[in-house]
């Protein structure tokens, strides 16, 4: 693995993240004839998947599986779920990550609980462009508590943006108050499991979500859902724009009726004040002062600590707050390198133009390869959800097809980019949150009779037998770009 004992062509193609888009660059690599090694930083692969593992996605598996993978998990006898169905993503872990990362062809190849701390490149730092060149990488990497270094032919950097979520206030910043411990107990993440792990955490209480995309839209709806078990459960909804029309988005004309159907629910909860919600709204500051102390024999409810103060000078209490406002990448690890990102999106510059969510919703983005997402730094690339930067519009089938152009470019084989045939109002990762008024089938077969039917991972089925209720979504902003 060291530069003295290999040349640089000997050296792997080192793939950072054990998720969905890493393991298929791996299977792409060795189509190629590379040598891919996985650097994964946590104990398992598809860790960030498996914090959202009450979600159940409203792309169904046809759009969630790369034909390579598919392809060498065929040859082992593995059997791909029913293309319609749409997976959790625990289901998507266990379905489909795991058997994949099992084969043998990958599992010596995986490194877990590996962090990439920093990246450079041929022992000299990035103003020496010369004597770089050609020359291997070298990977500064965390694991069992001591710091080792690798190197590299190539690296493709597919660790996400999970760890990166995007602060409350308006402006970029945290909101004032934000990163207080006090604060920081109140706040729920972007995918809470309302129906499953929270659920009586938040069951009677005000929780108040900020945010436009889905993950806020779903939360709305699992929130509504608990509210109807527990009718003491109070929700806000406040959005920083002056409406939430596009928040409702296309409807029926939408090509996923799952997809179509959530903001049509959601506008329904909201007129019939099942929901409030607040227009307008940019958070300010937030504090959490010393909650009331009850007595055993005080039967009235816990006061509301979460002190919400807006921009215009509204203000309103809370015991918790969803924070649905996206995610960013984490670039420090990569200051060594010669990048070149848009000043904005913090994109490759020219997939900049194909993703700005300005002007783009998922469906809307052409397919796109190693052309549009390399850097002047010659051998590294980002992939998946972190080559789109704060974009929130990616999906699964982009990113299989970066990583099939990314490897055949390395391998010196035909790296143009070839259409994804994608629904033109696309498929954003998000869920199909579930209608209690109307008949479910997920996708899946009919049922035997006496067979229970579940579209949620079976470890966190809901409480209260309403396992098919409204499930939580990943963020992916406004349907069609917010210019509409």
């Amino acid at each position: 693995m060291s530069a003295t004992s290999a040349t640089t062509a000997e050296l792997p193609v080192v793939v950072i993240g054990g998720g969905p888009i890493g393991l298929a660059a791996a299977v792409h690599l060795l189509e190629q004839g590379l040598e891919p090694l996985i650097l994964e930083a946590e104990s398992q692969v598809g860790a960030a998947v498996r914090e959202w593992g009450h979600i159940k996605l409203f792309s169904p598996w046809r759009y969630n599986i790369d034909s390579a993978c598919s392809a060498m998990l065929e040859a082992t006898g593995w059997e791909s779920p029913r293309p319609t169905a749409l997976p959790t993503g625990a289901e998507l872990v266990r379905d489909y990550l795991k058997p994949l990362a099992a084969l043998p062809d990958l599992a010596g190849r995986i490194w877990t609980d590996h962090r990439v701390l920093a990246i450079s490149r041929g022992g000299r730092d990035k103003t020496h462009v010369q004597a770089r060149a050609g020359q291997p990488f070298i990977l500064r990497v965390a694991h069992a508590s001591a710091v080792t270094e690798l190197h590299a032919r190539a690296v493709i950097d597919a660790s996400g943006t999970w760890g990166s979520p995007n602060p409350l206030g308006a402006a970029g910043l945290p909101a004032l108050g934000e990163d207080t411990a006090a604060v920081a107990d109140r706040l729920l993440g972007s995918l809470p499991d309302v129906l499953g792990a929270e659920s009586q955490r938040l069951a009677g209480r005000h929780t108040l979500v900020v945010g436009s995309g889905h993950s806020a839209i779903n939360t709305l709806l699992n929130l509504a859902a608990l509210k109807r078990q527990d009718h003491a459960t109070t929700i806000t909804w406040a959005v920083r724009g002056d409406s939430a029309e596009r928040v409702y988005g296309g409807g029926d004309a939408d090509q996923l009726p799952a997809r179509g159907a959530l903001g049509q629910r959601l506008r329904r909860l909201v007129e019939e004040g099942e929901i409030t919600l607040l227009t307008g709204a940019e958070i300010h500051a937030l504090a959490a002062p010393e909650a009331r102390a009850q007595t055993p024999d005080d039967d009235a409810a816990p006061t509301s600590t979460l002190q919400v103060e807006f921009a215009d000078g509204r203000q309103i209490t809370a015991d918790h707050l969803a924070a649905a406002t996206g995610f960013h990448p984490q670039l420090e690890m990569l200051r060594e390198l010669r990048l070149e990102l848009d000043p904005a999106v913090e994109s490759p510059r020219r997939l900049a133009a194909l993703i700005d969510p300005e002007f783009h919703s998922c469906g809307t983005v052409e397919a796109h390869g190693a052309d549009v997402l390399a850097h002047p730094e010659e051998g590294f690339f980002l992939a998946g959800m972190k080559s789109y930067g704060r974009a929130p519009t990616f999906l699964l089938a982009t990113g299989y097809e970066q990583v099939r152009s990314i490897a055949a470019h390395l391998a010196g084989a035909d790296a143009a980019a070839r259409n994804l045939n994608l629904p033109e109002t696309g498929v954003c990762s998000g869920v199909s949150a579930s209608d209690p008024e109307e008949p479910q089938s997920c996708g899946a077969p009919e049922l035997t009779a006496g067979e229970a039917q579940s579209c949620s991972a079976p470890e966190l089925a809901a409480v209260g037998g309403a396992a098919d209720e409204a499930r939580a979504g990943i963020s992916t902003g406004v349907l069609h770009g917010r210019r509409g």
